[in-house]
C-alpha cells in the first residue's frame, strides 16, 4: 500500500469523525465559524509542515521511497505529509466542541445513581479533565530525550510515550479535579479546556480508571528499566498523587505546590532518561535545572489567575501566600535564570535560552498586578497554553541540530 492510499484513508476516517462530533457539539449558527475556523488552522499547520518537514528531509534525517509517493512536493514535503494536519485539525476540534457541549442536567449532583449509569459520561469527561491540550507537555520530554539517548525507537520508547501522552495526565489532572471539585465550583474558568467540572458521581470512577490505566503501564516501564527508573517512576507517580489528594495536599503548601508541578513535567524526562541510561554530565543537570525552573515558573504565573477562588474555597497557595504581584515578579525571575541556565549548556543548548523570552514578554505586564485584579492573568495563561506549542518547535529544531552535530 502507497503512503497516498493511508493517507487518504486515515483522512477519510478523520473526515466522517470531525463532522459527526462537530454535529453534535455545536450550538445553533456555530457550524459556519467551526469549518472557518479549522480552514485557518489547517493552514498555519500546512505552512509549519512544509518548513519542518523540508529542514529534516534536507537534514538527510529521513527519507521517502518514490516508489510509495506521488511525487508532489511543497517544498521537499511531499504532499502526502499534509494528511496528518489535515485530519487533526478536522477530527479534533468537532470532538473538543462534543466533548465540552453543555448538556441538560449537567450541574447536578447525580448522587443517587447506581449500577451503570453511575458511569454515564465518564469517558468524555476523562478525556476532557486529562487537558488533552497539554498531552505532549509530558509526553515530548519523555520521548526527545529517550530518542536522543538511544537513537532508535523500540518498544519502550512506545509505549512511555503512549503513557506520558494520555494515561499519565488523566491521572495527573483527573485525580486534581476530583479533590479540587469544591473550588472549581467558585472557578469561572473550568468546564473547558482548562480543566473539567466533574459530577459527584463521577468521582469515584474517575481515581478507579486513573487507578487502572496507570499502574500497568508503571509496572511495565519499571521492569524495562533498572533501579534508576525505578526511582524516577516513584518520584513521578508520587507526585501526581500527593499534590492533590486529601491528607497531602502538596498544591496547598506554598513553594512546595510550584515545586511538586514542575515535577510533573520534568519527571517524564528523567524517566526516559533513565530508562535511555543516560551518562549524567554536568551540562545535562544544568538543562534539567533549567527546566525545572521553567516548571516552576509555569506554576507559579498559572497560580495567580486563581487567587480568589483558591481563598474562597480556603485554599494555599504560593500566590495566595505571597501576593499576586510577588508571584508574577517570581515567576518572570524564574524564566530569566531558566534562559540564562541554558546559557551554560553544551552546543546548541544556548540556542534555547532565546526560548524564555516570550514567556517573560507575556507575563511581565502584570509586574504591577494586585490580588483584585489577579483573575485578568488569564488572559496571558491561556496565551502560555499556545506558547508552549512554539516553544515545542524551536525546542525540536534544537533537537534536530543536536542529533545532526552527533551523527
Amino acid at each position: 500500500m502507497t503512503y497516498s492510499w493511508l493517507a487518504l484513508a486515515f483522512i477519510a476516517a478523520a473526515a466522517v469523525a470531525g463532522v459527526l462530533f462537530a454535529r453534535r457539539g455545536a450550538r445553533p449558527g456555530e457550524s459556519g465559524k467551526h469549518w472557518k475556523a479549522v480552514g485557518l488552522a489547517f493552514a498555519a499547520l500546512a505552512i509549519l509542515t512544509a518548513v519542518f518537514d523540508s529542514v529534516m528531509i534536507g537534514m538527510e534525517l529521513f527519507h521517502y521511497d518514490a516508489s510509495h509517493i506521488l511525487g508532489v512536493k511543497v517544498g521537499l514535503a511531499p504532499i502526502e505529509d499534509f494528511a496528518y494536519p489535515l485530519a487533526g485539525v478536522v477530527a479534533l476540534p468537532g470532538l473538543w466542541m462534543w466533548l465540552t457541549r453543555k448538556r441538560k442536567g449537567a450541574g447536578s449532583d447525580s448522587g443517587g445513581l447506581a449500577g451503570p449509569a453511575r458511569f454515564k459520561g465518564l469517558v468524555p469527561q476523562a478525556l476532557l479533565a486529562s487537558r488533552p491540550v497539554s498531552w505532549i507537555n509530558t509526553a515530548y520530554p519523555f520521548a526527545a530525550t529517550m530518542l536522543l539517548t538511544t537513537r532508535e525507537i523500540d518498544w519502550v520508547l512506545i509505549v512511555g510515550t503512549f503513557y506520558f501522552l494520555i494515561p499519565y495526565n488523566l491521572a495527573m489532572y483527573g485525580i486534581n479535579d476530583v479533590f479540587d471539585y469544591e473550588s472549581d465550583l467558585k472557578n469561572p474558568r473550568k468546564g473547558g479546556i482548562e480543566g473539567a467540572l466533574l459530577q459527584p458521581h463521577l468521582h469515584r470512577p474517575m481515581l478507579w480508571l486513573a487507578a487502572v490505566t496507570n499502574i500497568p503501564f508503571l509496572l511495565v516501564l519499571a521492569l524495562a528499566g533498572g533501579p534508576a527508573a525505578w526511582i524516577s517512576l516513584c518520584v513521578s507517580a508520587f507526585a501526581v498523587v500527593a499534590y492533590s489528594v486529601a491528607g497531602l495536599r502538596f498544591k496547598e503548601r506554598p513553594v512546595l505546590d510550584s515545586l511538586t508541578s514542575s515535577t510533573h513535567f520534568v519527571s517524564p524526562a528523567v524517566v526516559g532518561l533513565a530508562l535511555a541510561g543516560a551518562t549524567v554530565t554536568p551540562g545535562l543537570i544544568i538543562l534539567l535545572a533549567a527546566f525545572f525552573l521553567w516548571g516552576m515558573a509555569a506554576h507559579a504565573f498559572g497560580a495567580v489567575q486563581d487567587i480568589e477562588p483558591d481563598r474562597q474555597a480556603g485554599i494555599g497557595s504560593i500566590a495566595t501566600v505571597i501576593g499576586a504581584r510577588k508571584t508574577v515578579r517570581l515567576a518572570v525571575v524564574l524564566w530569566l535564570v531558566a534562559g540564562l541556565a541554558m546559557l551554560a549548556t553544551p552546543w546548541p543548548g544556548p540556542l534555547a535560552a532565546i526560548i524564555a523570552i516570550p514567556y517573560i514578554v507575556n507575563c511581565a505586564p502584570y509586574w504591577n498586578v494586585t490580588d483584585t485584579t489577579a483573575a485578568r492573568t488569564n488572559v496571558a495563561w491561556r496565551r502560555f497554553i499556545w506558547l508552549n506549542y512554539g516553544s515545542g518547535f524551536l525546542v525540536t529544531l534544537i533537537f534536530i541540530l543536536q542529533w545532526s552535530l552527533t551523527s
